[in-house]
């Protein structure tokens, strides 16, 4: 359906795509996440036939978008971040023109309007002049254009840009339906739009693939460290904080709460009583010499490079019963999308400097 194979593209000195690869199958709503400046909307300008690649080559529905430009822009429907509206004419007036444009055929165009209208649910609308739309109805009114013609494609660009929550979530409802029905190209900045609609997402970053996949797949890809969090019950937290170094492939102790106890620990940095947590400077907290017998939320860190070793859970199970204590809970933390982003668009540098932040008072 959609083929795009090492495209470039630099505006002068400015590298915006750098050899960017993906393909999108029939019937797939896919993502292009990636922070301000990545390269998305240049892609999609590229895939549209409104910019070209410097090098590499995009097929749509087959059609080369450099030699056959007007087939490729037969085939989609198109809807930019600002969506160039008539707000001189009302909706109808619009939609009719668009029709003509598209050479529709006389006798269908009335009902490609109404069909348009009745989908994107702009029916008590039609006769009012876009200038007095709401920005949602403008976003809509803008994907009746894109879908009038009826195309096996939708490319949308920034789609929910500028609205309120409640016309997010319309918007949101809407493209799903249509994700339904056609292949949906999703551009955005916006984790939540992803997760919300997409089955799978390309993350870009400097104008280059950072990640592929769904999010399990990203994640499983990941290279670092597995975290689990688990509950002891009936043990002290002193023992169970010095116990937990000899969980096969332990790296670190992330956090320890005792629960019902004031002042949990945080591998992370001071209490708020200023004490520091495990692992720094032999300090302690509440449940010293064995004090404070009860609920131990823990949160370790596994080194991922356990070979053919059991899984982590059951690494973490079987500790638990060679030192006699009881779990009433275990959790293996996944990534969340945002997880994902910020790890593969952060840059060292940045990462720095957020830490050196956090560090001031």
């Amino acid at each position: 359906m959609i083929e795009v194979n090492d495209v470039k593209k630099s505006y002068g000195h400015v590298h915006a795509v750098r050899g960017v690869s993906f393909a999108v199958s029939p019937g797939e709503v896919f993502g292009l996440l990636g922070p301000n400046g990545a390269g998305k909307t240049t892609i999609l300008r590229m895939l549209t036939g409104y910019h070209f690649p410097d090098a590499g080559s995009a097929r749509v529905n087959g059609y080369d978008v450099y030699t056959n430009p007007i087939s490729v822009k037969s085939s989609i429907g198109y809807l930019p971040e600002d969506a160039p509206l008539y707000t001189e004419l009302n909706v109808l007036e619009y939609l009719r023109f668009i029709a003509q444009a598209r050479n529709i055929a006389p006798g269908d165009q009335m009902r490609r309007i109404e069909w348009a209208v009745d989908t994107c649910g702009l029916g008590s609308v039609v006769y009012r002049s876009i200038d007095h739309l709401s920005k949602g109805y403008r976003r809509r009114t803008g994907l009746a254009q894109a879908i009038i013609h009826d195309p096996s494609i939708l490319i949308l660009d920034e789609p929910t840009s500028g609205l309120d929550p409640n016309q997010i979530l319309e918007i949101r409802r809407l493209i799903r339906e249509l994700g339904m029905e056609k292949t949906v190209i999703l551009s955005t900045h916006i984790l939540q739009e992803v997760e919300a609609v997409c089955g799978r997402v390309l993350i870009l970053n400097n104008g280059q693939v950072a990640a592929e996949g769904t999010t399990e797949q990203i994640a499983s890809g990941m290279k670092g460290e597995d975290v689990f969090r688990f509950t002891v019950l009936g043990a002290s937290a002193d023992a169970v904080e010095s116990a937990v170094e000899r969980i096969p492939y332990f790296s670190r102790l992330e956090r320890l709460v005792p629960r019902g106890q004031p002042g949990g620990r945080d591998a992370r940095g001071p209490d708020e009583h200023g004490a520091r947590g495990p692992g720094e400077h032999g300090a302690r907290g509440p449940g010293e010499h064995g004090a404070g017998r009860g609920k131990i939320e823990v949160e370790i860190t596994l080194s991922e490079s356990r070979g053919d070793s059991p899984e982590g859970g059951e690494l973490i199970f079987d500790w638990a019963v060679s030192e006699g204590y009881k779990l009433s809970a275990i959790e293996h933390k996944r990534y969340s999308l945002e997880d994902i982003f910020i790890n593969l668009t952060t840059t060292e540098r940045e990462v720095e400097e957020r830490e050196a932040e956090e560090r001031e008072p």
